[in-house]
């Protein structure tokens, strides 16, 4: 995503302090990677619970197995205020120090990454995020992006809104409000969103909002009374998604009928709100709290015991725990990668074949403790995102709740426009290198 220098002065300190927690020394049977992260800045109050699901369950698995088969996993923060710039500088400082994976934790990271990784062998874990067309392994064989991608999620958008309208058919005439970050990651759902309402005959009204005004919104809240949009979907992050949340009340409109990406549904974000915030929705795939036996483990081995920086209270929430299923993605990647290549200690490479062939059954996440927590997911050669299955979730005032079952994007929707933006995507860059790596079977 695109972003700004947003660390000044007194945030300097807040940084040193995020970051001194001093990763553990590089030992014989270990592998390493780095998380960019972001504990600064108006993104800060997204950026800081997921840091700290990834941080502890990968302390967690250090802690209760002594690593992945033996192996530890040296993790670190690189801190970016969520800066491209700064994120690049990440990039290259993970490469110096033989990173198994890059995680850049922002569309625009990923963007610029993407053409570097390809080239030094590294993938690219961008969860939940990042460049839609990266799902065509073919095109992007280091680059994974599960358990599915913005497209996917618009998708699910359009098709709730449909269901509550009483079907497909009756979402001609309508008015659809994207409001979104006006940077690549607020974008990402346009094209979509565009496709879906030609289709189907609904309009769709774009509300931009520049990260500078994230916290100011008062003039789109305008337009979108004077617009009175049937839904508004919601494509923010950071300090953007309490704003609008309490903008939405403020302006009477109905809260039920506001509905976020993933990203967009932090329990700080509908906390905003107060008592009024109730009946907020967010898309997810991970259910939040703590009764999943993976997260009673962060909690015996980590949390209880001091390991963590992470507030008891602040465990099981939404970001939270998708910072947990982003460091299970990296730990069953490496398990599964010991697997095929039959080492211990693997590298870059070794990691790209373990993600690619990725098979998160319901029997396996039941195995590793997250059995009816998160979606099951496959990731295989040609698809690395799996395009899985999610839920619309509901603020019931003091937490989020499950008020969907399990919905699948719009797969003959969104795939065709996959092929077509990564076929596009491989033209314009010129001289893209054709995939070499053999594909990878899923077991």
């Amino acid at each position: 995503m695109t972003s700004r220098k947003l660390m000044k002065g007194a945030a300097l300190g807040a940084l040193l302090a995020a970051t001194a927690l001093a990763a553990p020394a590089m030992a014989q049977d270990s592998v390493y990677f780095a998380n960019n992260a972001y504990r600064t800045g108006p993104f800060s109050g997204s950026g800081i619970p997921i840091g700290d699901g990834m941080r502890d369950y990968i302390t967690m698995i250090n802690e209760r197995d002594g690593g992945v088969n033996g192996v530890k996993i040296v993790y670190e923060e690189c801190e970016t205020g969520y800066d491209t710039k700064k994120s690049i500088e990440c990039y290259e400082q993970a490469k110096s120090k033989n990173t198994i994976l890059y995680s850049p934790w922002s569309t625009g990271a990923t963007l610029a990454a993407i053409p570097r990784a390809h080239v030094d062998k590294i993938p690219i874990l961008s969860m939940a995020y990042g460049l839609s067309a990266s799902a065509d392994g073919n095109s992007f064989p280091w680059v994974f992006i599960p358990p599915f991608t913005y497209w996917d999620g618009a998708s699910v958008m359009v098709k709730y809104m449909a269901d509550q309208l009483g079907g497909f058919d009756k979402l001609k005439g309508k008015k659809l409000g994207l409001i979104h970050l006006d940077a690549p990651f607020g974008k990402e759902p346009i094209p979509v969103l565009e496709s879906l309402a030609k289709k189907y005959g609904f309009e769709l009204k774009l509300y931009p909002v520049p990260a500078a005004d994230m916290q100011n919104q008062s003039s789109l809240w305008l337009g979108i009374r004077r617009d009175r949009p049937d839904f508004i979907y919601n494509q923010g992050w950071g300090a953007m998604n309490p704003t609008a949340v309490k903008e939405a009340i403020k302006n009477n409109f109905p809260i039920g009928k506001m509905v976020g990406v993933w990203w967009a549904g932090g329990d700080d974000d509908a906390r905003a709100g107060g008592d009024q915030a109730k009946g907020y929705k967010s898309l997810s795939w991970a259910l939040s709290g703590t009764d999943a036996p993976a997260l009673q483990d962060i909690l015996k081995y980590v949390v209880d015991k001091g390991k963590s920086t992470t507030p008891k209270d602040k465990v099981g929430e939404a970001l939270y725990n998708r910072g947990v299923y982003n460091s299970m993605l990296v730990v069953e990647g490496i398990r599964n990668a010991q697997k095929i290549t039959g080492k211990k200690v693997i590298n870059a490479e070794d990691m790209r074949r373990g993600l690619e062939s990725l098979n998160l059954t319901e029997a396996k996440l039941k195995e590793i403790g997250l059995g009816g927590f998160v979606t099951p997911t496959t990731i295989t050669c040609t698809d690395h995102s799996g395009h899985s299955k999610m839920f619309v979730s509901e603020w019931d005032g003091k937490k989020w709740t499950k008020s969907t079952d399990w919905t699948a994007p719009l797969e003959d929707q969104v795939k065709p426009l996959v092929d077509a933006n990564a076929k596009d995507y491989v033209e314009k860059a010129g001289n893209w290198p054709k995939r070499t790596e053999p594909c990878e079977k899923s077991s």
